[in-house]
C-alpha cells in the first residue's frame, strides 16, 4: 500500500512538493497530498494507465491559487491555478504541451466528470478530490486504505478552512464553479464528510 503514497522520482515532483509546503497552510497541503494518495488508489481499482508525474504535479498544485500570494480577484482559483502550474512547468523545462496539459488538468478537476477513457489524469484528479472534500464515492475505496491515508495526511481541519476559502472565492467571483457549489447543499456536504468523523 506505501506506492499508494510515494510520489514519483522526478525533478517537477520535488519541486512541486517544495512549492506546495512552501505556500499552502498544513491543511491545505495535506489535502494535495491526499489527492494524489486517492488518484492512485483509484488508478489501481479501475487499472487507469496514466501519467504519474503529471498527476502528481497537478495534484500538489491543484488549489495553490486559494492561497493569499497565487489569489486572483478575476479568474477562478482553478483557471488561476492552471496558469501557475504553467509557469512552475516551465521553469522545470516541461514543453508547452505539456504545460497546457497540467493546467487542464488542473481546471478540470473543478468542471464535469471526465471519463477515464477520455482523460484519465482529469478523471483520476476529479474523484479524488471529491472523495477528499465532499465524501463521495467514498465506499468505493477500500477501508484500510482510507485509515492509512488519514494516518499519513490527517485531515488537520481541513473542512473549515476549505470552505472558508471557497465562501471567500465565492463572495467574490459569483459566476465561478466555487460560487455554483456553495449554491447548493454541496457546503453541508462537506461539513458531514465522513472522514472527518471520530
Amino acid at each position: 500500500m506505501d506506492h499508494y503514497f510515494t510520489a514519483p522520482d522526478s525533478r517537477a515532483a520535488r519541486a512541486a512538493l517544495e512549492v506546495c509546503e512552501e505556500h499552502t497552510e498544513p491543511w491545505l497541503r495535506n489535502h494535495s497530498l491526499r489527492a494524489y494518495s486517492w488518484a492512485t488508489a483509484r488508478a489501481a481499482i479501475e487499472d487507469v494507465e496514466h501519467d504519474g508525474e503529471l498527476l502528481y504535479v497537478a495534484a500538489l498544485l491543484h488549489d495553490l491559487a486559494l492561497t493569499p500570494p497565487f489569489d486572483s480577484h478575476t479568474l477562478p482559483f482553478e483557471e488561476a491555478g492552471g496558469r501557475v502550474a504553467k509557469v512552475f512547468a516551465a521553469g522545470a523545462g516541461w514543453a508547452a504541451p505539456r504545460r497546457d496539459r497540467l493546467a487542464e488538468v488542473i481546471v478540470l478537476h473543478m468542471r464535469d466528470d471526465v471519463p477515464a477513457e477520455v482523460d484519465p489524469e482529469s478523471h483520476l484528479l476529479q474523484v479524488a478530490v471529491s472523495a477528499d472534500v465532499s465524501g463521495r464515492r467514498l465506499d468505493e475505496f477500500p477501508p484500510d486504505f482510507r485509515e492509512a491515508l488519514l494516518a499519513r495526511f490527517p485531515r488537520l481541519g481541513f473542512a473549515s478552512g476549505f470552505l472558508a476559502r471557497a465562501a471567500d472565492q465565492a463572495d467574490r467571483k459569483p459566476d465561478c464553479a466555487a460560487a455554483g457549489l456553495m449554491r447548493t447543499g454541496w457546503a453541508e456536504r462537506v461539513r458531514n464528510n465522513p472522514l472527518d468523523r471520530g
